[in-house]
């Protein structure tokens, strides 16, 4: 059995860490993840949400693994897993990373590659790889500091540092935290919710992001009258601003629409 797996539940994919407790990064689990976003990119889903099986998200790499890779193939294995962190943000669809227990040096990296963390309040995001002597190597630090500032992303990065659930939170780097037996359902219950929504609009948003993240506000300005104005004739636009109109003639607020991502 894969130690991580592809399965499609309506319009949402789910990636699913299958090898607990700790579901350790290794071979296997680049090959598999690697896998997994591809048959994702093949469907045509309209939100992904990643999770984990047992207690934990993952306790990160295993040691055994990694200790007797030369320096070869140990450059191509993180490569791997860079690529495939990368083609996560390279969909255009929404990604939810459910967070429970540990997510440790990759697998906060992982997290780190979807837009939104869902976390357990208890769960415990940690950049362990200065503790051992090396350094994150799959985009965590720069995207920590994106999400939570050069000092903390300094402070977790070279510290090591656990970081609560709670405290990602705080810190903007989870988006929703709750009680660690709430945590797939808020996350599948989102992944729905966007599932339903309009798919290229969040495209565009996703997008814009991306600009703001490589050049601030005058790079995301440079872009978005080419991101956003082709959703002017979508359908989905069509859908939304007639329900709107319709509920605003009626003096009421307008019920959600449910989009066809078209």
């Amino acid at each position: 059995m894969s130690v991580i797996s592809f399965e499609r539940h309506e319009n949402v994919g789910h990636i699913v860490l299958a090898n607990p407790p700790a579901n350790l990064i290794a071979s296997d689990f680049a090959n598999a993840l690697e896998s997994a976003v591809r048959e994702a990119s093949k469907s045509d889903i309209r939100s992904l949400l990643i999770r984990a099986e047992g207690p934990n998200f993952s306790c990160g790499g295993d040691v055994l693994d990694f200790i007797d890779k030369d320096f070869d193939e140990w450059r191509t294995f993180i490569s791997q897993m860079h690529y495939t962190y990368r083609s996560i943000e390279a969909l255009q669809i929404p990604t939810i990373a459910a967070v429970r227990g540990a997510a440790f040096g990759g697998a906060f990296e992982l997290a780190l590659a979807c837009d939104i963390i869902v976390a357990a309040e208890n769960a415990t995001f940690r950049c362990i790889e200065a503790s051992v002597g090396s350094a994150p190597v799959a985009g965590g630090v720069q995207r920590l500091a994106e999400r939570a500032g050069r000092a903390y992303a300094a402070r977790y990065a070279m510290l090591s540092e656990p970081m609560s659930g709670t405290t990602a939170g705080q810190l903007g780097v989870a988006a929703f935290v709750v009680g660690e037996e709430q945590v797939e359902d808020v996350a599948e219950d989102l992944a729905v919710k966007l599932s339903n929504g309009p798919t290229r609009s969040y495209g565009a948003i996703r997008a814009l992001l991306k600009a703001w993240s490589a050049g601030g506000v005058p790079g995301a300005d440079a872009l978005i009258l080419d991101l956003t104005m082709g959703l002017h004739r979508t359908e989905d636009a069509r859908m939304g601003r007639t329900a709107r109109a319709e509920a605003l003639a009626r003096g009421v607020e307008p019920a959600p629409v449910v989009f066809v991502g078209r």
